[in-house]
C-alpha cells in the first residue's frame, strides 16, 4: 500500500464516482476497484460496439482494447491492468501499453516498492516479465514467480525438459527447477514449489520434492541435509535463516534450517506468519479432525473452529496476533485467542491501527457490507466496500465503500 501519510485525512464524506450513471454509459461494466487512498475507482468496461477499455472515476484511458482485465493498484499507488490489443496481450499502467506483447499473460505481481511483473507465454516459451522487460531464455512452462524485496530480482518454477506422454520414469528423475534472473538451476527435482527471497536479495529458497516421498527445502539449489514426508512454504527471518512447516513421524511441526524448533506436533500445520521484528511466529493449526486454530510461539489458542483458520495477522508492534475464522459455516474474527462477538457471511483479514491498539475489518451479512471496529459493527449498509485503513496516528478510520449507488470515501474520526 501507498505511504498512508500523504492521503487526505480531514474527517468527512466525499463523494467521488456515480457508479449508476458509469453503468449506464457502457454495455457492460465488470469489477470495481478502489485505490488504496479512496481518491479513485476503476472498472473495465464494454463500450458499444464491443470495445474494452478502463474507466476511472468516470473518465475513460484513451486506449481502447479487445480485453481488459486484473485491475490491481501497485504498492506505489499506479493502475494496472491486463489487456489484449491484436489478439496479444500486454500490461498498461495508468493507461500506457508496455512495449513488448505475448500470447497470453498472467499472474500479476508487485515487488514491495511497486515494481509489476507477469508470467508471459510466446509460441511453446514461457517467461517472466518485469517492466516490459522479458527475461531472455524462455521454458517449456512457468508456474509461480517471486520478488527478491527490493524488486531488482526474480525467481520462479520452471519446466526444464520435456516430459513424454505416459513417461513416469522421466517425472521420477526430475523435470522441474527454478530459475533465478532467467538462469535455471543445474538441479532437477520432481516438483518445485513456493520461491522465496531471502531478506538481502542474495539467496533464494523453494520447497523441492525429490522423490515420491519426501520433500525438504532447497537454498540456492542446495536441498537441506535433512528430508520430511511433506513440507509447506518457506519464510525468511531477518538474519536470513529459513522457517518452515514439516511434517516427521506422522505430525507436523515448525523447523527452522532443517532443524525442529517448536515442541508441539499438530495434525496440520501451515500459514506460518512472522512478526514485524522477525522475533516471533504465528501459524494455522489442527489439533485434531474439525478443531483449527491458531499456534503463537508453539502456544495453541484455547479456542478452536470447525472448518477453518486463515493466515494470521501480527500487530505492528509484534505483540497481537488477529485471524479470520470460519466454524460451522458462519465467519467470524480472533483477536489474541478470544473471538469477536458476530458471525458472518464472510470476513476480510483484519487491519491493526499504526500503534496495534485498534482492529478494524470488512464482512458481509445479509448481501451487505459493513465494517467492523474492536468487535463492534458500524451498522452502515454498503454496497460495495474495501479494507479501511487506519491513518498514520490511529486516530481516524479511510472507509472507502458504495451507497445507493455512489462510491465515496470517509474518513471518521475514532
Amino acid at each position: 500500500m501507498p505511504d498512508s501519510r500523504s492521503f487526505d485525512w480531514e474527517p468527512g464524506k466525499k463523494d467521488v464516482a456515480d457508479l449508476l450513471k458509469i453503468r449506464g454509459q457502457f454495455s457492460a461494466v465488470h469489477e470495481f476497484n478502489a485505490s488504496p487512498d479512496g481518491e479513485r475507482i476503476a472498472v473495465p468496461v464494454i463500450k458499444e460496439g464491443g470495445a474494452a477499455a478502463v474507466c476511472v472515476n468516470g473518465d475513460l484511458w484513451e486506449a481502447e482494447y479487445e480485453r481488459a482485465w486484473s485491475l490491481k493498484y501497485s504498492p506505489d499507488g499506479r493502475l494496472m491492468a491486463l489487456v489484449r490489443v491484436d489478439d496479444m496481450w500486454t500490461v498498461a499502467v495508468e493507461g500506457k501499453m508496455w512495449e513488448e506483447q505475448w500470447e497470453f499473460v498472467w499472474n500479476p505481481l508487485f515487488s514491495a516498492d511497486g515494481v509489476i511483473g507477469v508470467q508471459v507465454k510466446s509460441g511453446v516459451e514461457y517467461k517472466v516479465a518485469v517492466e516490459g522487460k522479458t527475461w531472455e531464455k524462455g521454458f517449456k512452462s512457468c508456474r509461480g514467480f517471486a520478488f527478491s524485496p527490493d524488486g531488482s530480482r526474480t525467481a520462479a518454477i520452471v519446466q526444464v525438459e520435456d516430459l513424454p506422454e505416459g513417461d513416469i520414469f522421466k517425472f521420477v528423475e526430475g523435470i522441474w527447477s527454478l530459475a533465478v534472473d532467467g538462469t535455471p538451476w543445474e538441479r532437477k527435482f520432481m516438483n518445485v514449489y513456493c520461491p522465496v527471497f531471502s531478506p538481502d536479495g542474495v539467496h533464494v529458497a523453494a520447497e523441492v520434492r525429490t522423490d515420491a516421498f519426501e520433500y525438504t527445502l532447497a537454498v540456492d539449489q542446495r536441498p537441506w541435509d535433512r528430508k520430511f514426508g511433506m513440507i509447506w512454504e518457506p519464510a525468511y527471518r531477518p538474519s536470513g535463516s529459513l522457517v518452515a512447516p514439516v511434517r516427521s513421524g506422522g505430525a507436523w511441526t515448525l523447523a527452522e534450517d532443517s532443524k525442529p524448533i517448536w515442541k508441539g506436533r499438530y495434525s496440520q500445520l501451515w500459514n506460518q506468519r512472522l512478526s514485524p521484528d522477525g522475533n516471533r511466529i504465528a501459524a494455522v493449526a489442527a489439533m485434531g479432525y474439525g478443531e483449527w486454530t491458531a499456534v503463537v510461539d508453539d502456544s495453541p489458542w484455547r479456542v478452536k473452529f470447525s472448518d477453518m483458520v486463515l493466515p494470521p495477522v501480527w500487530s505492528p508492534d509484534a505483540r497481537r496476533v488477529a485471524a479470520v475464522v470460519k466454524d460451522q459455516n458462519r465467519w467470524g474474527l480472533a483477536i489474541d485467542g478470544r473471538v469477536w462477538p458476530g458471525w458472518y457471511d464472510m470476513a476480510w483479514n483484519p487491519v491493526f491501527s499504526p500503534d496495534s491498539g485498534k482492529v478494524a475489518a470488512k464482512v458481509e451479512k445479509d448481501g451487505h457490507y459493513d465494517f467492523v471496529l474492536d468487535g463492534r459493527p458500524s451498522g452502515a449498509r454498503y454496497q460495495m466496500l474495501w479494507d479501511p485503513v487506519f491513518s498514520p496516528d490511529g486516530s481516524k478510520l479511510l472507509v472507502r465503500g458504495v451507497s445507493d449507488d455512489k462510491y465515496h470515501r470517509q474518513v471518521v474520526a475514532l
